[in-house]
């Protein structure tokens, strides 16, 4: 049977996803599908290059820099959010937490990183193809949350955040030959996302890009639509949430080091439930 895994992303809330596949590299949890959105593509690289912990630190501890994300980064650089220092300066070769790109390439996985055109709001699915040494454009695209960030640039091609065109692929997983599928979201299964924030955010980039701010308005509703198609796969054994109970304060950007910790522990004991459900 092919198993799938699928990381929604969730901003600082991925430390929750970062401890799931911490759990599964400590018990040798192997899939042969994964898809990651935003932050999820982030966590989805360290657990394919076998790297413990490497997603925790950027949660728990550069997260708190200035050159991570801070008001002067927003005024030097109009972004919020520094991706070129999380992915380049931090991940690169020489950095200080340098991604392992050889052991990650050498993982089977069939692996995709969703971004969305931000000229047609349509979801594009980047693959290993796409990404190479020391240079993780594609991260940085699947990561550019609108106003938060700058579109990314990639082929002259403005991206942004893959949340907006696909927030739950299961479709997509089960399309592309899945059998079973482990969906991690980060916040609770039952949260019904509004889309009052979404709809604040469509207004500062409709003039430029009009389709992806027609898209970022209904990211909610496909986001609830995509859990619940997920809850009915779940019904049928062939998809397994997990997701925490609660998200212990963290919100996307939430840098307090006491609730990162109990929504990363919180996400390595949830992983528990993967063991049962792939010896199903």
């Amino acid at each position: 049977m092919a198993t799938g895994v699928i990381d929604v992303g969730g901003g600082l809330r991925g430390i929750y996803a970062a401890g799931v596949f911490d759990y599964c590299i400590d018990q040798s949890i192997h899939f042969d599908y994964g898809i990651g959105i935003s932050a999820g593509s982030a966590n989805l690289a360290s657990y394919m290059a076998g790297q413990k912990g490497r997603n925790y630190a950027f949660y728990y501890e550069y997260s708190a820099r200035r050159q991570y994300m801070s008001m002067s980064e927003l005024l030097l650089r109009h972004s919020f959010i520094n991706l070129d220092y999380i992915y380049s300066t931090l991940s690169n070769v020489g950095g200080e937490n340098p991604l392992d790109y050889p052991r990650m390439t050498a993982n089977p996985i069939e692996w995709y990183m969703i971004a969305t055109d931000a000229r047609t709001g349509k979801p594009h699915y980047f693959s290993r193809d796409d990404i190479h040494q020391d240079d993780y454009d594609v991260l940085k695209a699947s990561c550019s949350i609108p106003v938060v960030c700058k579109p990314r640039m990639i082929d002259g091609v403005p991206y942004y955040d893959g949340a907006l065109g696909d927030p739950i692929p299961i479709k997509k997983a089960f399309a592309d030959g899945c059998d079973r599928v482990v969906l991690i979201l980060t916040k609770p299964e039952d949260t019904v996302r509004t889309s009052e924030t979404d709809e604040k955010l469509a207004k500062f980039i409709r003039r430029k890009y009009p389709q992806a701010a027609c898209q970022l308005r209904l990211r909610a509703r496909h986001y609830n639509d995509g859990v619940r198609l997920a809850q009915e796969y779940a019904k049928k054994g062939q998809v397994l949430i997990v997701a925490p109970d609660d998200t212990c304060g963290v919100r996307t950007l939430t840098k307090d080091k006491d609730s990162l910790q109990r929504l990363y522990d919180k996400g390595y004991r949830d992983a528990a439930a993967i063991s049962d459900f792939i010896k199903q």
